[in-house]
């Protein structure tokens, strides 16, 4: 693990403060920032206003309306820093309907009879987190997401490369264009990968084999000496899965997630078995077709019915039919950092209505579940913070917080190309814990593991160094 993070120790964890959010087509209203263009809305809706409720992001409004001239479409969206905030807002086309917040809440943001809509959206999302992590990733195909461990908020939810959903919002010839090109772009930047992606979470998926093993008592703590020749061979195979490193061999579970030592992990599925992986996998959030934020998300999974011995072994490095997104991903980690408690993940704060009132969100997925035990969460976290040493998080005070976190490699196999993962949790500013899972897609396979997932690492680095 050292050897692959070792090169993110160059890059500075001291973020600049979030610009002021660029205009786009706004509202007349918006008082001018020190350039003279209009700047960002207050969160409290004067009961004059007309038009579509608003999206706020940090107390903000990142969105905004003009009156157009179609009676049955009297407004038509805008949106400010529209590339940054897509995967949050979704879009809201006079053409083409309305996707991601601007779909799920339509009877809140819609123009009603009156003129007005009945209210604005007010998300959770964390202005310098989210420009965080869209710069960090930067035109990769990938996405990112930061949660509050102990409230389930979600501070960053970020996916590229990305659109602005304001080149489509109207009706005319030039919106048409831009819609196709956006849908027949290669790159599907119209795809949350975030929420709606989901591949092979390779050596991430290791924190959930070591958390099964603990659990069930396959080994007492995280520095147990674990049974793990160096070489394994895959049950009824001829299948050799060698560790990385000479530590590997008999590698307890933190030494194993710090040289990510497939031999340990593979062997540790198969004594574990299918089912007890599967039931610990799902009660993370795997296999779950319900999960909304509220946008509903791509359902993770970990292979249901029977599999063999040796596909078995395999799930244990996140491999064979196991898929997960990154908010899943992310899900587990945050897990482990709130001492074992599954806080269902959102993404909207409240709702303002028109006069004034507000109105909390309804709690999706259920209350707080105490998934694993907190001694097995004291255990990963301890053995996650040695396996991330190199890792630190600078905040912009100058102090730096502590990381724990797990890399994951996955190599395409057709077309020369891998996927990058980091899984990661630090402690905030306010002492709370911070869960961020970064997922680069497309890296050269030539690049290596070590260099892959160190341009994981360095955008985990700059999300945690904003919250922290």
């Amino acid at each position: 693990m050292h050897s692959m993070i070792r090169g993110a120790l160059g890059v500075s964890g001291v973020l600049a403060a979030l610009a002021a959010l660029s205009t786009g087509c706004v509202n007349g209203d918006e008082p001018a920032d020190s350039t003279g263009k209009p700047g960002p809305k207050p969160a409290s809706r004067p009961s004059s206003h007309r038009g579509l409720g608003e999206i706020l992001v940090g107390d903000s409004a990142v969105t905004g309306s003009k009156a157009t001239a179609n009676k049955k479409v009297p407004y038509q969206r805008t949106y400010s820093d529209g590339a940054l905030y897509a995967s949050v807002t979704g879009y809201r086309s006079m053409l083409y309907g309305s996707a991601g917040l601007e779909a799920v809440y339509d009877d809140v943001l819609a123009v009603g009879t009156s003129g007005a809509a009945s209210g604005d959206v007010v998300t959770t999302i964390d202005p310098a987190a989210q420009r965080a992590a869209f710069d960090a990733l930067g035109d990769r195909q990938g996405a990112a997401v930061a949660i509050d461990a102990e409230s389930g908020k979600l501070l960053a939810l970020v996916s590229t490369p990305s659109y602005d959903p304001s080149a489509f919002s109207g009706q005319q010839l030039v919106d048409a264009k831009a819609w196709k090109a956006a849908q027949s772009d290669e790159r599907s930047p119209m795809l949350n990968r975030a929420l709606k992606q989901t591949a092979a979470p390779g050596g991430t998926f290791n924190v959930l084999v070591a958390a099964t093993a603990l659990e069930e008592g396959l080994y007492a703590t995280v520095d147990e000496t674990t049974s793990s020749p160096l070489t394994y061979v895959l049950p009824a195979t001829v299948t050799r899965m060698t560790g990385a490193s000479p530590q590997c061999e008999n590698a307890p579970i933190r030494e194993a997630l710090r040289y990510s030592c497939v031999n340990v992990f593979t062997k540790m599925a198969a004594d574990l078995g299918a089912s007890r992986l599967r039931s610990m996998a799902e009660s993370l959030g795997f296999n779950d077709e319900t999960l909304r934020v509220p946008e509903v998300v791509s359902e993770s999974s970990y292979p249901q019915g029977h599999i063999t011995p040796a596909e078995t072994a395999l799930t244990g490095i996140g491999s064979g039919t196991v898929t997960a997104t990154p908010l899943e991903m992310a899900r587990v980690t945050a897990a482990v950092a709130n001492g074992g408690r599954l806080v269902t993940t959102q993404l909207v704060e409240r709702i303002v209505k028109a006069d004034g009132s507000t109105e909390e969100p309804k709690v999706l997925g259920g209350q707080v579940r105490q998934v694993i035990s907190r001694r097995t969460a004291e255990g990963l976290r301890s053995a996650l913070r040695t396996a991330a040493s190199d890792v630190r998080a600078q905040g912009p005070d100058g102090t730096q917080s502590e990381t724990g976190g797990k890399t994951g490699w996955v190599t395409d196999g057709q077309g020369g190309y891998s996927t990058a993962w980091f899984t990661a949790f630090a402690d905030g500013a306010s002492g709370r814990p911070i869960s961020v899972t970064v997922c680069a897609e497309g890296l050269p396979s030539s690049a290596g593991e070590s260099n892959g997932t160190e341009q994981a690492v360095a955008v985990a680095q700059k999300i945690l160094a904003s919250v922290s």
